[in-house]
């Protein structure tokens, strides 16, 4: 019975926390950010309106340097200025931004930032339970064991998202004759683009999977979505 209180105690908590992180979000993302205005962004992206049979692709910047794109929980696409700036360097090419921006799209498109409003809640009460699971036969380090086995679980599903919104990518990119080719090239630099110094952590325990896999995973979509056009 405690078990089940504390446990719907931390779903309740999950919820409220992530209703205000929605909202502080929402309001940081409009007050700084832009919308992208680039010739050459633009076209690329009406082609991927184009094939998604919708006016327009709404993309803005976002005003923090870290190299990133993503998508809002109301269904915007962001991309950073210091992923902008990359490209206006000549460091990525529209093609390869493109590629970024359709699997933003993708995350939208598959739910995947309204579902995280479950996941968030679920994890919060996974990690109350396991904490008082652990903590009667491990005393004092048993938050510290469901915390880990809790961010394990979760970097699971979070790379599953993006395997899924990779192959969202992949076949828009097809279905508008920009090809997956600039979605894998822009792999083969992301790492050296958002690299840190202090080295990376194990592929299991990334929220995001490794370059070289994401690869492999994009050149099977390809060759399905390839093979499903030219049927």
């Amino acid at each position: 019975m405690t078990l089940i209180f504390y446990s719907l105690i931390a779903v309740i908590i999950g919820l409220v926390t992530y209703r205000f992180s929605v909202a502080k979000t929402h309001r940081n993302l409009t007050e700084n950010s832009t919308p992208m205005r680039d010739p050459l962004l633009g076209a690329v992206t009406a082609r991927m309106a184009h094939a998604l049979d919708v006016d327009e692709i709404p993309v803005f910047i976002y005003e923090i340097e870290p190299v990133n794109g993503l998508a809002a929980p109301d269904g915007r696409i962001f991309i950073t200025r210091g992923f902008f700036n990359r490209y206006r360097a000549g460091e990525v090419s529209a093609d390869e931004m493109a590629s970024v921006i359709a699997h933003e799209l993708g995350h939208v498109a598959l739910g995947h930032a309204k579902r995280r409003l479950i996941d968030f809640s679920g994890q919060n009460a996974l990690r109350t339970a396991l904490t008082i699971i652990i903590s009667r036969f491990i005393p004092f380090i048993g938050v510290y064991i469901a915390a880990y086995v809790t961010s394990i679980l979760a970097a699971g599903i979070s790379r599953a998202d993006e395997y899924a919104a990779d192959e969202y990518a992949t076949a828009l990119m097809i279905k508008s004759g920009l090809t997956a080719g600039p979605q894998k090239s822009l792999f083969t630099k992301l790492e050296a683009l958002t690299r840190s110094h202090h080295g990376r952590p194990p592929a299991w325990l990334m929220s995001h999977p490794l370059a070289e896999q994401r690869i492999k995973a994009i050149e099977k979509n390809e060759a399905k979505w390839l093979g499903a056009t030219a049927s």
